[in-house]
């Protein structure tokens, strides 16, 4: 623009407005979120806690568990007042800025009235021209300045146009753009500086840090578990299918998050060559002569006995075993549903022909077992009342003894004067800190619900189909049991070395036989040799032993139904004519009236399905891991109620669905299991299991029963198919042609 000039601000004050206002946009929410507030303690949720020795220790433990926690409230408190000590300190500097020109009133400086004239304006002037003139003691230069400007203002013609028409008697002001950066970065002596400044954060430190987080960041998963680790978690459940407990127990402490080459939290002390050594001698079947690296290194030796120590409750130094103890004790929950997906994964690929060994259940439900028993601090085999506070050995003879006392449940089922009686030997202090645990445990109501949602008949499962079953969990505590003998017991989970010695007598085995591989349920039977129970005839063993191949069966199963067809065809010819006229007429009256009244229905109930599916999606996208919290003395930090639940054959031993790990049962939840239908009709019965992760004795199962029917045979006419005779004509493939094939000819072809 003609005439136009522009002016830079070179001092910086535009530098000023940016920082007041970043500082005024981070520290705003910065203080009423992070300033440092001591938490309130509600008495009445202290009453309920359990207040056994136990439980007040792990509250110190928690206390302690940030031993720099003062010191970051006092720095956390001092950055915040520093923060605002600098806000208001920029708000002054911005606040003494010259504004004079920008409300410039030639009549206030003066301090005339607007109707003054020309002769009061100059001896206003003259007045405080006096008293302002830079040569007078009392003078003031820079006011001075603006007195003359508001003179020449009210008595110049050309200052006065200007100051009506511009607001400033000199006319026009140039623009100006200001730079939000401090002076100092824009002068021509500092450039050197500032550039080496900006090439070492933008050049050096920016890529150092980026790259130190990446490094770390690629050596764990998802679940912030080392990619070594989890490889050899793979290694040793694909080298031994059928995992014990013991055995991994050992792979979990063999874990590289104990190794000090691999965790720079690990802790290693002169006294481990003393301490250790004694530890180990005190636990039996610890297996310390294991010559399988990493199973032999002397970290894994040192976790595995520190294990040990902890599921036995032995008391370990508290200056140096006792914490490396809690330092491992942390991770294992971590480590342990990892095991469990590294498990499935296998499960998967065995499935998929890329892994020739199948991981058995027991490997995975090991794997399960060992969570609850680090939570808990207590072998397998022992008693679940264990987990109640002040409870023992003694108390437990006495118990089963009198009542025959075996599980939490039946426990809380007793009237409070037999319970009272039970344990006499507790104060009434102790006994109100078990009745307060035992109130609080959990109690699950689980029911199963089994359709194929995909086909029109959702309450027939046909060979091959995805099968669905919503499990439904609906947590209660286990207050509402006590004094109710009415309610029956859950059902526990059995495991296969249960059945095995359950049903050794019934088959002539001895109990500790080796389990016997049997074919998986969806597998397609096999010849081979008769069971151990004797021959069976010929009939059976054509009917349940199929040739292997799959061509070789339809072929049979085909030439099977057409002799019973023509056997019946030839006996009962006459009946069946009779009966096929009848019944095709029938059947056409009850399709029109079924298809005519279930119309309406299809509509809504397909609409119900969509709005489930997508409830659930919402569900899942937002899935909480707060449920609630576990009494767990001997683990160093707060534990939410997790569980797992799967289903499972345990005639194969074989996995059928992935572990859904559920993580926010607060009162009902609601868990879809998919899985394929069997490819043989038949009737079989698979296991839908529930598992805690945090306390022992509360797994549950239900037996599903599956009427497998046998698939349906594709349409072979309908009315969209017929073809006009130009169409079939000019049509050259032939007229069997068909562009969905069968399993059948799919596998005669590639014969």
């Amino acid at each position: 623009m003609a005439g136009q000039k522009f002016q830079y601000d070179e001092s910086g004050g535009t530098f000023y407005y940016f920082l007041l206002s970043f500082l005024a946009l981070v520290l705003i929410p910065t203080t009423i979120y992070y300033w440092p507030r001591k938490k309130k303690e509600d008495p009445e949720k202290i009453k309920e806690e359990c207040q056994c020795p136990d439980c007040m220790k792990k509250k110190a433990i928690l206390a302690t568990a940030e031993p720099y926690r003062a010191l970051k409230n006092l720095a956390i408190r001092l950055s915040l007042v520093l923060g605002w000590a600098l806000l208001i300190f920029l708000a002054y500097r911005v606040s003494q800025f010259d504004y004079e020109m920008a409300s410039f009133d030639p009549f206030e400086i003066l301090k005339v009235e607007p109707t003054a004239s020309k002769a009061e304006i100059k001896k206003a002037y003259h007045k405080l021209s006096l008293v302002l003139h830079p040569d007078k003691e009392t003078g003031d230069e820079k006011a001075f300045m603006m007195l003359s400007k508001a003179y020449q203002a009210l008595t110049d013609e050309v200052a006065k146009v200007n100051y009506e028409k511009y607001g400033n008697p000199d006319g026009p002001g140039a623009m100006s753009f200001g730079i939000a950066l401090p002076s100092w970065i824009v002068e021509k002596e500092n450039s050197v500086w500032v550039l080496g400044l900006y090439g070492l954060i933008f050049m050096v430190a920016l890529p150092s840090v980026v790259g130190m987080w990446w490094y770390r960041s690629i050596r764990y998963s998802g679940d912030k578990v080392l990619l070594d680790t989890t490889q050899m978690y793979f290694y040793f459940i694909h080298k031994t299918p059928h995992m014990l407990l013991k055995r991994a127990l050992m792979v979990l402490a063999a874990s590289l998050e104990f190794d000090k080459r691999h965790n720079s939290q690990v802790v290693e002390r002169q006294s481990d060559n003393e301490e250790v050594p004694a530890l180990i001698r005190q636990l039996p079947n610890l297996n310390e002569k294991c010559k399988e690296h990493p199973l032999c290194r002397m970290y894994s030796i040192k976790t595995r006995a520190i294990l040990h120590a902890h599921l036995s409750r032995l008391p370990l130094n508290p200056e140096t075993l006792e914490k490396d103890r809690q330092f491992i004790v942390k991770k294992c929950p971590y480590l342990v549903q990892e095991m469990v997906s590294c498990v499935h994964q296998l499960v998967m690929l065995a499935y998929a022909r890329r892994v020739p060994r199948l991981p058995s259940i027991e490997t995975i439900e090991n794997c399960m077992k060992m969570s609850p028993m680090i939570i808990q601090a207590l072998w397998e085999f022992k008693s679940p009342l264990l987990q109640l506070p002040h409870i023992t050995d003694d108390h437990l003879y006495f118990m089963n003894k009198k009542k025959h006392i075996k599980n939490l449940q039946q426990f809380a089922q007793l009237a409070p004067e037999e319970s009272r009686q039970l344990l006499k030997s507790l104060s009434d202090f102790e006994y109100e800190n078990v009745m307060k645990v035992l109130g609080k445990m959990p109690l699950i109501d689980f029911s199963i619900r089994c359709e194929v949602i995909d086909d029109e008949n959702t309450n027939v499962v046909t060979a091959g189909a995805i099968v669905t079953v919503t499990v439904t969990l609906v947590r209660k505590d286990m207050k509402t049991l006590f004094g109710d003998s009415k309610v029956p017991q859950k059902q526990g989970i059995k495991d296969d070395e249960q059945e095995q010695a359950a049903g050794g007598d019934e088959d002539g085995e001895a109990v500790n036989a080796a389990p016997v591989k049997k074919a998986s349920a969806w597998a397609k039977p096999r010849k081979g040799k008769g069971g151990k129970g004797g021959k069976k005839s010929a009939a059976n063993q054509k009917k349940k032993q199929p040739p292997p191949t799959k061509a070789a069966a339809a072929a049979a199963a085909e030439t099977q139904q057409q002799n019973d067809s023509e056997a019946d065809s030839d006996a009962d010819a006459s009946d069946v004519e009779e009966k096929e006229s009848i019944s095709d007429s029938e059947e056409e009256n009850e399709k029109q009236t079924k298809n005519n009244s279930s119309l309406d229905d299809d509509d809504d109930e397909e609409w119900e399905r969509l709005q489930a599916k997508l409830n659930k999606r919402e569900k899942l996208e937002g899935k909480s891991r707060i449920s609630h919290t576990v009494h767990c003395p001997y683990f160093p930090e707060e534990k939410q109620e997790y569980w797992w639940t799967y289903i499972c054959d345990r005639k194969s031993r074989t996995l059928l669905t992935a572990p859904y790990h559920v993580t926010n049962l607060v009162e009902r939840e609601e868990i879809q299991l998919k899985f394929t239908a069997p490819r043989w009709p038949g009737v079989y019965t698979f296991t839908v299991c529930l598992r805690s992760d945090s306390y022992l004795g509360m797994d549950q199962q239900q037996e599903l029963k599956l009427d497998v029917k046998k698939a349906p045979a594709p349409p072979t006419d309908h009315p969209q198919w017929d073809l006009s005779e130009s169409e079939h004509e000019n049509n050259d493939q032939p007229e069997n042609y068909d562009d969905y094939t069968t399993d059948t000819s799919d596998e005669e072809d590639s014969e």
